[in-house]
């Protein structure tokens, strides 16, 4: 498996709580169809920066108006990407996206011989990884 050619798992993971009954997101759109957006832009960006800024630039983060877009990569190349308010601090999210590879990705997917990680239709169903991410992110100062 080449983890650059496929997107993060954090990206494919099932529906969160922001997803309504009806299977869309605050934007209107599916959580795959925003999903995969974001892995676009993030693709693109980071093509760009290193083509323009070259190969010691790197790209974490983006904002707009109404959201910040942060960015972790590994060196294998996992991609873990968060969404926040766009006045949130970008240090301590990438440190927070940081602590979840080396944490609960590391602990609950990587090592664990019964998760699928070359899987593109489905994320990580994975409980202990995702109730250590709900409590990494809840323990945040920056967390509302």
């Amino acid at each position: 498996m080449n983890p650059s050619s496929t997107p993060s798992p954090l990206l494919q993971a099932p529906p969160s709580p922001a997803v309504g009954t009806d299977g869309l997101t605050s934007t209107g759109l599916s959580f795959d169809e925003e999903a995969k957006l974001v892995y676009g832009v993030v693709l693109s960006l980071r093509n760009m920066i290193k083509k323009i800024s070259g190969r010691d630039e790197q790209f974490v983060n983006y904002r707009t108006s109404s959201y910040k877009m942060h960015l972790f990569e590994t060196i294998s190349g996992y991609k873990f990407v968060l969404l926040s308010d766009p006045i949130a601090d970008s240090t301590a999210l990438r440190l927070a996206l940081r602590g979840i590879y080396v944490g609960p990705f590391l602990e609950y997917v990587v090592r664990n011989p019964l998760v699928t990680m070359d899987s593109k239709t489905h994320g990580i169903d994975n409980e202990y990884f995702r109730s250590s991410i709900d409590r990494v992110m809840r323990g945040l100062p920056t967390f509302l």
